[in-house]
């Protein structure tokens, strides 16, 4: 099986979708063997044309329904291999009734994809590490199936069937419109396969890159990082304002502070762990990046990033501390804002196994960040806008926090994760999520009414509040409706956006 180390000769299966084995997809699939061998590679055929089986599921689940001897022989050649290569044409926009159907019946739970309680969750497919390329012939110019008719298809194969049962890559090749085409055409594209087949070794050895590449942007989430730097950008304009501004203290000091989240990211991944992988109802904004306990990165890859970061981070305070000698609070600071934030999931406090996970996500996001950015200017005492500023926004994070773990109760339930979620319950969670956004709008509000924003950033005050209310109406929606453990990616958007709200303002305002 292709393992995340590189195989330089993997075990190639050629299924033959098309009804007819001497069509035009007949003669690909034969080009490709050719090329496949010539590279070295072992290559076997899976001809569906040959295959005697049903390929109507006649029982309420597929698993339950008695393989023919050409299935179960199927199966064993999906175990073996390691690049699955389909050739199929396209009919009606996506695959014939005889590749489909040998799909229902072949790729069945506990084969393909584990059949979990409540259904199948994330990363729950049983044929990770191997990957596969699509031959798809059609008589719709390639162009004209990607932009007019959006790859049904394609997409059907790459994503809803493969992807779902752990087979990446998928490439695909479309080839096309077959009818029409001069047989000089039609030779070029028998030469094109031909050499796909015998790069194949180089495109998955790129292709697991990539992939590499990607997980490590995954693990990072780098989506959650820019109200960090609001929020310290905000302290730095408030102390600064009468004095000479720092470029260096700002520049140093933020890379700090991006090594201390991307610690403390990294940290929750490792340290979740166990959650996340009970977690039936993880999505974008709950339950991790899912890279760890989806293999695809390793564990000891992820603790030398961690290592390597908090290197970093002490080369960056040492830096500071060279470059600005006046920096000897803001570095104490710091150093007491990461550990803070490490301590989120990190040994020996686990802050969120004490009941204390939301309140420090809500203190590192708000007045420890505009306080670090303050004090990295100014040097002395913290100036009054950093509560000013801080306090709206500490309120305005609070209900995001508490949102996204509703979706993990459950499984921090599990673990012994003390969530407010897990604590109070999901109704009461939301309630205090409700409360809190309503706070920050009447603060919002307050600072409007004080001076604190004027001009049109101030008039923005009553967007915000405007937004606040609709994510209250929709919070409490949610909690006559029992806050049900489940995915919630609209109520998350909405409070995500809603916190922005209460550091834009400020940042135009100082500008």
């Amino acid at each position: 099986m292709l393992a995340s180390g590189e195989i330089p000769h993997p075990k190639v299966l050629l299924i033959l979708g098309h009804p007819r084995k001497d069509s035009f997809c007949g003669a690909l699939a034969e080009v490709y063997a050719e090329g496949a061998e010539r590279a070295g590679l072992e290559v076997r055929r899976l001809i569906l044309a040959d295959a005697v089986f049903d390929p109507n599921v006649r029982v309420p689940s597929p698993e339950n329904q008695i393989l023919e001897p050409d299935l179960r022989r199927a199966q064993e050649l999906i175990l073996w291999a390691d690049h699955l290569v389909f050739v199929y044409p396209t009919w009606w926009g996506t695959a014939p009734a005889l590749l489909k159907g040998f799909l229902d019946r072949t790729l069945v739970p506990g084969f393909a994809f584990e059949d979990q309680e409540g259904g199948p969750g994330p990363g729950c497919g049983l044929l990770k590490g191997r990957s596969a390329h699509l031959l798809v012939t059609m008589d719709t110019p390639p162009w004209a199936y990607r932009l007019f008719i959006r790859q049904p298809g394609h997409m059907a194969m790459k994503r809803a069937t493969l992807g779902f049962c752990g087979i990446r890559p998928a490439f695909v090749s479309s080839i096309g419109p077959v009818r029409s085409a001069a047989l000089a055409l039609r030779q070029a594209w028998l030469d094109r396969v031909r050499q796909e087949a015998f790069r194949l070794p180089a495109r998955l050895a790129a292709a697991r890159r990539w992939a590499r590449l990607r997980a490590w942007l995954k693990i990072l989430r780098l989506q959650f990082y820019p109200m960090t730097w609001v929020a310290y950008t905000l302290g730095a304009l408030a102390a600064s304002r009468g004095r000479p501004w720092s470029a260096l203290g700002y520049g140093l000091g933020y890379a700090c502070v991006f090594l201390a989240e991307v610690l403390t990211v990294l940290g929750n991944e490792w340290y979740d762990q166990g959650t996340d992988r009970l977690n039936r109802h993880a999505g974008p904004f709950n339950g991790g990046s899912r890279v760890l306990v989806e293999g695809a990165l390793g564990g000891a890859s992820v603790r030398r990033a961690m290592r390597c970061v908090a290197l970093l981070f002490l080369l960056g305070l040492s830096s500071l501390a060279w470059a600005l000698p006046t920096s000897h609070r803001a570095i104490g600071l710091m150093v007491a804002v990461t550990c803070l934030a490490v301590s989120y999931t990190m040994p020996p406090l686990r802050l969120v196994y004490r009941g204390l996970g939301e309140l420090d996500v809500a203190l590192t996001h708000s007045f420890a960040a505009i306080a670090c950015g303050a004090l990295l200017q100014c040097g002395t005492a913290l100036p009054p806008a950093v509560w000013q500023i801080g306090a709206p926004l500490f309120l305005a994070t609070l209900p995001a926090i508490i949102l996204s773990a509703v979706p993990d109760l459950e499984a921090d339930g599990a673990v012994g994760k003390r969530t407010l979620a897990v604590l109070l319950g999901p109704r009461r969670a939301v309630a205090l999520a409700l409360g809190a956004a309503l706070a920050a709008a009447a603060l919002g509000l307050c600072g409007r009414l004080l001076g604190y924003y004027d001009g049109l950033s101030g008039l923005a005050i009553y967007l915000a509040v405007a937004h606040g209310l609709v994510l209250a109406w929709r919070l409490a929606r949610f909690f006559r409706q029992g806050a049900p453990t489940m995915r919630i990616d609209g109520l998350m958007v909405l409070a995500l956006t809603y916190l922005l709200w209460f550091g834009l303002i400020p940042l135009v305002h100082l500008l």
